[in-house]
C-alpha cells in the first residue's frame, strides 16, 4: 500500500525530530539511587557551569567576609584568621590516593547547627573540621563528573534535614521527620534528627523508635503500582524503610516484606534492566564500602554508579526510564550556600532545639548534596536550577504516576512548607527533544576485594597511607590560588526557574543581549559558540522576595545595572535598577524576560534589534540561557 501525502509529512517530521510532543507519560520507569555524604562544593565546587567557586553572588556576612572566608580559631592556626576553600590534593604525589579514604568531620545535628552558625554558615573549620572546606577535583571523582555532565545536574538540591542519614533517608520515603506541626503526632516517632534504632526515645525525648506512619511505597503499594527496593544483605543499614513499624511487622511472605526489606540483590536489578523488566518505580541501596560515604571511597563508588548508568542506559527500556542519583547529606563536609528555608516558626520545619545548645532552629532543608538525572530527556550538559531537596523526588514520582493514571498516590504526610516550595523536577525533562545519545563515561577501576568477596579497597588505602588528612595550608592561600577558588572553565544550559549564584547569558537566534560598555543602552551582539564573551555575561539579584522570579540584573563587564526601557545605569545606582521578571515557559520554548512595573518584554526581534515592546514576545521561541564560567 502506498503512503499518503498526510503520511509522508507525519513520517518526515517524525525523522527530524519534531512530529509528537512527549508527556510524563513517555516515562515507564524510575530508579532512585542514593548515595551518603558528600556535598555540593567538596564535589561540583569547580565543575563549569554550576553555583560553585564561581558565584558572583556569594552571601556577605556582617564581618565583611564572604563565606569563602571561614573563621580560623588561634588554637588551630596563628598565621590566618579565616582559610578558603583548598584542594584536599594539593600536595600531590600519593596525596591524590590517600585523600580517597579521607575523612573530614560529622554529619550529626549538633555540628552542623554549629558550623550554619545561625545563617552566618561561616563555622565549618571550627565546628567541624579545617578538612570539612575541602574539595576535589575532575581527576579525582571522573565518573561522577562524566555522569553529571553528560546529562543534566541540579545545583539548587539540598539535603533535607541538616542532620545525618537516617533522617535525610526517612524524609526521601516519606516526606517527614515529625518536628513539630508535621502531619503526624507525637506517638508515631520522630522527632527523628539522629541515627538511633533503638525501640523507644532518647534522654531527650525525642528519635523515639520505630517511626509509624506511613511511607510513599505504602501508598503505591495501595495503588498498584509496581515497585522494588534492591539491595543486598552488605546495606550500610541504609534502607529507610526498615525503619518503619509496618515493614517491621510485616509477614517475610508479604508484599511489603517482598519489596521492601528482601534482599533480592543488586544483580537482580541489573538483570530486570536488561531484561526490560524493571517495576515503575526502583529503589537501590549499594553497599557501605561502595556508598562513598567517609573513609569509603569515591572511586569505589563511582564503579557502583557507573554500573547502575550503564544498566539503565543499555537496557531495552532506556527510551522510558529516567535515573535520578542523589546523597543523602553531607558528611560533615561544608557547602558555600547558605540554605533556602522556610520563615520562621513554619510547621514541621522550625523547632525548639530539644538539645538546648540553640535557639529555635529550621530543621531543613540544608545544605547542597550532588543530585543528576540520567535519562534521554535530560541529556546534554544542563543545569537545573531549581530549589530542591528530597522532597522533590516524591514530588515527582507523583506527578508522574498521576499523569499514568494513577490515583491514591499523593502522600498525606509530606511536610505542607516542603510540598508548596520544593521543586517537582519536571522542568527538567524536555520531553519534546528525548536525545538517545549516550556521553562517554571513563572507565571505572574495579574495587579491591579479598577471597572471601569482600570489599577492601578502603582499607587497603589506609594501609597504604599513615595519613589520610593532607597538611591544611594555613596563612599560604590567596583568592587567586588554584588551590583554593579554582574551576572549570565552560558552560551548562540552564533549565528551570533561575536562582541566583552563576554568570548567565541570554541568547536568541544567534544573538545575545549586551553590554558594549560604550552605549548606555543595551544591544545584541553574535552569541559565541563558547558563551564566554564578557560582554553578554550578566548577574541577577534576588529582591526580598526571593521566590517571585523577579530580579535585578548586573552586567560582568562594567558591573552597570539594567534600568527601565533598557537602559544601562552605573554601578553606583543600584537602587534605580529595574524590576525584572524572568519566566521559564518550559524546555522547549526557554525564557522571557519582562519589566515587571510596565509588564514590557525585553525582546530580539526579526532584524535582530534589541526592543522593548508592551506585547509579549513569542513564546515558542524565547531565549536560552546559559550558565557561564570563565575568568576574563
Amino acid at each position: 500500500m502506498g503512503f499518503s501525502l498526510l503520511s509522508v509529512i507525519a513520517l518526515a517530521s517524525f525523522l527530524t525530530g519534531s512530529a509528537f510532543a512527549g508527556s510524563l507519560k513517555d516515562i515507564e520507569h524510575v530508579v532512585i539511587f542514593m548515595q551518603e555524604n558528600r556535598s555540593w562544593d567538596t564535589y561540583f565546587g569547580t565543575m563549569a557551569g554550576v553555583r560553585g567557586f564561581n558565584d558572583p553572588n556569594v552571601q556577605v556576612n556582617p564581618d565583611g567576609n564572604t563565606v569563602w572566608h571561614q573563621v580560623v580559631e588561634p588554637a588551630q592556626s596563628n598565621k590566618t584568621k579565616t582559610l578558603l576553600p583548598w584542594y584536599l590534593g594539593q600536595q600531590g604525589g600519593d596525596w591524590h590516593d590517600a585523600i580517597q579514604c579521607l575523612t573530614a568531620g560529622s554529619n550529626g545535628y549538633k555540628e552542623n547547627q554549629q558550623s550554619l552558625n545561625n545563617g552566618s554558615n561561616n563555622h565549618w573549620v571550627t565546628k567541624n573540621t579545617p578538612w570539612s572546606w575541602g574539595y576535589l577535583k575532575r581527576q579525582d571523582i571522573p565518573v561522577q563528573y562524566a555522569i553529571a555532565d553528560g546529562w543534566t545536574a541540579g545545583d539548587m538540591y539540598q539535603e533535607s534535614q541538616i542532620t545525618a542519614t537516617n533522617p535525610n533517608r526517612v524524609t526521601l520515603v516519606s516526606g517527614s521527620i515529625n518536628v513539630p506541626g508535621s502531619p503526624q503526632n507525637k506517638n508515631q516517632g520522630g522527632v527523628y534528627i539522629d541515627n538511633n534504632e533503638v525501640p523507644g526515645c532518647d534522654d531527650n525525648g525525642i528519635n523515639c523508635y520505630p517511626l509509624k506512619w506511613k511511607t510513599v511505597y505504602d501508598f503505591y503499594e495501595e495503588a498498584g503500582v509496581s515497585w522494588q527496593l534492591y539491595q543486598d544483605k552488605n546495606n550500610f543499614d541504609d534502607n529507610p524503610l526498615a525503619w518503619f513499624e509496618q515493614f517491621q511487622n510485616a509477614p517475610k511472605d508479604s508484599l511489603l516484606a517482598k519489596k521492601g526489606t528482601s534482599f533480592v540483590g543488586l544483580d537482580a536489578f541489573y538483570k530486570a534492566a536488561a531484561d526490560g523488566t524493571l517495576p515503575e518505580v526502583s529503589f537501590i541501596v549499594g553497599p557501605a564500602e561502595l556508598s562513598e560515604h567517609p573513609p569509603y571511597m569515591p572511586k569505589d563508588g563511582a564503579w557502583l554508579q557507573k554500573k547502575v548508568v550503564d544498566a539503565v542506559t543499555n537496557s531495552p527500556k532506556y527510551n522510558s526510564t529516567l535515573l535520578m542519583i542523589s546523597y543523602d547529606e553531607t558528611g560533615g563536609f561544608g557547602d558555600h550556600v547558605t540554605p533556602f528555608h522556610s520563615p520562621r516558626d513554619t510547621p514541621g520545619d522550625w523547632m525548639e532545639d530539644p538539645l538546648g545548645m540553640f535557639s529555635d532552629i529550621f530543621v531543613g532543608p540544608g545544605f547542597r548534596v550532588p543530585f543528576y538525572m540520567i535519562s534521554p530527556w535530560t541529556r546534554g550538559n544542563r543545569v537545573f536550577t531549581e530549589r530542591a531537596d528530597h522532597n522533590s523526588q516524591i514530588l515527582f514520582v507523583e506527578e508522574w504516576l498521576t499523569a499514568r493514571g494513577y490515583s491514591g498516590i499523593r502522600t498525606d504526610q509530606m511536610v505542607s512548607w516542603r510540598r508548596k516550595h520544593m521543586s517537582n523536577l519536571v522542568n527538567a525533562l524536555d520531553f519534546d527533544h528525548p536525545d538517545y545519545s549516550l556521553p562517554p563515561i571513563p572507565d571505572a577501576a574495579t574495587p579491591d576485594t579479598n577471597s572471601k568477596g569482600d570489599y577492601v579497597g578502603t582499607s587497603n588505602c589506609q594501609s597504604r597511607h599513615a595519613q589520610t588528612r593532607p597538611p591544611v595550608p594555613y596563612g599560604e592561600q590567596d583568592i587567586t590560588d588554584t588551590n583554593s577558588l579554582w574551576f572549570e572553565e565552560g558552560y551548562k544550559e540552564v533549565i528551570g526557574y533561575l536562582t541566583e549564584g552563576r554568570y548567565l547569558t541570554f541568547e536568541k537566534d544567534g544573538l545575545a543581549i549586551t553590554n558594549t560598555g560604550k552605549t548606555d543602552k543595551l544591544t545584541t551582539s553574535p552569541a559565541t559558540s563558547r558563551h564566554n564573551a564578557k560582554s553578554q555575561r550578566w548577574i541577577v539579584h534576588y529582591n526580598e522576595n526571593e521566590e517571585s522570579q523577579v530580579f535585578t540584573i548586573s552586567s560582568a563587564l562594567d558591573g552597570r545595572w539594567i534600568g527601565s526601557n533598557g537602559a544601562l545605569l552605573p554601578k553606583s545606582q543600584s537602587a534605580g535598577a529595574a524590576q525584572v521578571h524572568i519566566s521559564f515557559l518550559g524546555p522547549s520554548q526557554g525564557y522571557t524576560l519582562q519589566f515587571a512595573g510596565p509588564k514590557q518584554y525585553i525582546d530580539i526581534d526579526g532584524q535582530g534589534v534589541l526592543s522593548v515592546r508592551s506585547r509579549g514576545a513569542d513564546v515558542a521561541n524565547g531565549y536560552k540561557i546559559f550558565s557561564v564560567s570563565y575568568r576574563d
